[in-house]
């Protein structure tokens, strides 16, 4: 089967030669992200029709997945949460009960990169919320 063909051999091998080049040209991943569709989004729920649920529409929940996908990596290319983006590749994978997530790897530039606690702390926050203001969430 030629590469053009998605899921054969050919194309897997053509996917992880143009991963190492991307590796090999810009260094090694900095960040590991995952992104994973919620079936709760707004634009899910809206485009439901009477008691459909999100299994009975994967072409909505894949289209909604994908348009918020786009967003995401518009966020940390083009506007840097995370710092300069020199380069990202993702693998698109789908859970047992049929809703997609995004495997992320993501190389930043020297300037960008997490080196301390502190850098760390700026991106990652584990905290539990305040029981006078947010006693549902606590």
């Amino acid at each position: 089967m030629p590469s053009s063909f998605q899921g054969s051999p050919r194309h897997m091998q053509q996917h992880y030669q143009d991963a190492m080049a991307m590796v090999r040209k810009f260094g090694k991943p900095n960040l590991f992200l995952t992104f994973a569709c919620n079936p709760s989004w707004s634009e899910i729920l809206n485009s439901m029709e009477g008691v459909q649920r999100h299994e009975d529409r994967p072409d909505i929940i894949e289209r909604v997945f994908n348009m918020k996908l786009k967003e995401h990596l518009e966020d940390i290319c083009k506007h840097g949460i995370f710092g300069t983006a020199l380069a990202y590749i993702y693998v698109i994978e789908f859970q047992k009960r049929g809703l997609p997530h995004a495997h992320i790897l993501l190389t930043l530039d020297s300037e960008s990169k997490i080196r301390t606690k502190d850098d760390i702390d700026k991106f990652v926050s584990a905290e539990l919320p305040d029981p006078c203001t947010n006693l549902r969430l606590f």
